[in-house]
């Protein structure tokens, strides 16, 4: 049996059903020409030859006694297929609206704590003749980067699927749980552990807790006590409610060399101009609500722990706050903003990197955890508290070259994310194949028109490349010469504004400040 460390245990007990704790992705993929087959079929026995490739297909929970600590992976002996993998088909037409809705729908239920915590939906149906695959893992499992690593398990880089060699038999015990007495055991002997990494660890986390609240002074070089920068609530905004469990999902694509291209000519990073796009895009969004924040929205991001090498299917992630400066109306001026405040959170979460513990002792976790969880969405807390943050905005790297899911190419990779009480609208963007791919995952009751939201983040990759190519060529300085007369600066010349190509779902590029929609028919409390 492996014990959940401690975050690993933390999505299960803050976890709610307004608040289901899953990740997951779509794949719309092309079929092989000519195909005749059952893709469904095919799926399934593809799926089905590979789950000893990562034991997160064949492990489910097993519950401590009374529930005092948290619970252990188990192996399943009997993994059901038919309940794991499913088929469903859309009603006609087939579009890309009625696969979005599909999606949302499919990610709002729990998953089923008595198997392993899995699924995957073949979806046909759709108009193009293409077929979809819908998949969530629980990120108790999981975190974004050991996603990755689990997709290699059952992804190919050709058509033909390559060869993987069966598992070796294992002898069954045909016991479907652990024992009162065994289990009582292992969680003595896993809390004794957790208090000696505790007290293992504890010199690291006060010379980090040291580092974070009395930094050495540059000029002095003695050490201050300080608070850390970055520390303001965030504005209130209709994202910043308690959630249902109801979901809405919208994917759209970027050219990722254009964008990496939009970094570098700004001398801004990847990441400062994913969040610009998402700034300029909920500044549009909130103000067709008539809700403009005097101050700067800000986001939650995801920053990995991970070392380098490390491919465990465990969580090793914090998080670190920016603002998205959605107070400023230039672009150009927003995104050095959004570099300057990611460069005071960077330098915050490396302080605390080792003061964050992967693992803590967990007697009584589930029973508080659980219940404080379940108190704060149900006495809808999150209407009232001042807001921490107001979205989740997470980048995850991925594989660079095309796959193929059981001979079909994939043609898109899009995530499928966690909104939580008080952070309605979690936006993860995914690199595959030179695409830069948007997963936007929002209680729908918070945001009903989320596909209109994801629209104006392609106005806003659009307005913030012309903005960027109007800013002057670098002026290059002439090598001195020997003749007298001085050499001349070179010219500064605008750049040739760039046609920033979108790859799907876009809509004809809109000026954000001018433009004039009308106003949506829902009563929203401004801050």
């Amino acid at each position: 049996m492996d014990h959940l460390s401690g975050m690993d245990a933390a999505f299960l007990h803050l976890e709610t059903p307004e608040m289901p704790m899953h990740v997951g992705s779509l794949m719309i993929l092309d079929l092989p020409e000519g195909y005749t087959g059952d893709f469904y079929e095919d799926v399934k026995a593809h799926v089905g030859s590979r789950l000893h490739l990562a034991r997160v297909f064949q492990r489910k929970l097993a519950l401590m006694p009374f529930e005092l600590t948290n619970p252990v992976w188990v192996d399943d002996e009997d993994v059901d297929l038919d309940h794991h993998i499913r088929h469903l088909m859309l009603p006609r037409p087939g579009t890309q609206l009625q696969l979005e809705r599909q999606v949302g729908r499919l990610h709002s239920p729990l998953l089923d704590r008595s198997r392993p915590l899995w699924e995957m939906v073949v979806i046909s149906g759709l108009a193009s003749g293409q077929v979809a695959v819908y998949s969530k893992v629980h990120h108790s499992a999981i975190d974004g980067q050991a996603g990755v690593a689990l997709a290699q398990a059952l992804l190919d880089v050709t058509a033909a699927p390559r060869m993987v060699k069966p598992p070796r038999p294992r002898r069954r015990t045909n016991r479907y749980q652990l024992g009162v007495a065994e289990l009582a055991m292992a969680a003595a002997s896993n809390l004794v552990q957790q208090w000696v990494k505790i007290g293992r660890g504890l010199p690291t986390m006060a010379r980090a807790a040291r580092d974070v609240l009395m930094p050495v002074n540059e000029t002095t070089g003695k050490r201050k006590l300080e608070l850390p920068k970055g520390l303001s609530l965030a504005p209130r905004t209709p994202l910043n409610v308690a959630i249902t469990n109801a979901r809405s999902f919208a994917a759209r694509s970027l050219p990722l060399a254009q964008v990496k291209h939009m970094a570098k000519a700004s001398g801004t990073s990847l990441n400062d101009v994913v969040m610009a796009i998402c700034a300029g895009a909920l500044r549009r969004y909130l103000a067709e609500y008539d809700v403009k924040p005097a101050k700067p929205l800000s986001a939650a991001v995801p920053v990995s722990l991970r070392e380098q090498g490390n491919a465990d299917m465990t969580n090793q992630v914090s998080f670190m706050r920016v603002s998205l400066a959605t107070d400023i109306k230039d672009p150009i001026e927003r995104l050095k903003a959004i570099n300057a405040s990611a460069q005071v959170g960077k330098q915050v979460s490396g302080q605390v990197k080792g003061a964050v513990p992967m693992d803590f002792p967990s007697f009584g976790a589930p029973w508080l955890m659980t219940g404080l969880a379940s108190l704060y969405g149900r006495s809808r807390l999150a209407d009232r508290l001042p807001a921490v943050a107001n979205v989740v905005i997470s980048n995850v790297p991925g594989p660079q070259v095309p796959l193929y899911l059981a001979g079909a190419k994939i043609a898109l990779y899009a995530p499928v994310s966690i909104p939580a009480h008080g952070m309605a609208l979690n936006i993860t963007v995914q690199s595959y194949n030179g695409a830069m791919e948007i997963g936007l995952t929002a209680c729908r009751r918070a945001v009903p028109d989320i596909g209109d939201l994801a629209d104006y983040m392609i106005d806003a990759a659009h307005e913030l490349a012309q903005r960027i190519a109007e800013l002057p060529a670098p002026v290059v300085e002439a090598p001195a010469a020997a003749a007298p007369a001085p050499a001349k600066a070179a010219t500064a010349k605008p750049r040739a504004k760039p046609q920033l190509k979108v790859l799907r779902g876009s809509k004809a590029p809109a000026e954000a400040e001018t433009a004039t929609p009308a106003r949506r028919k829902r009563n929203v409390a401004a801050a």
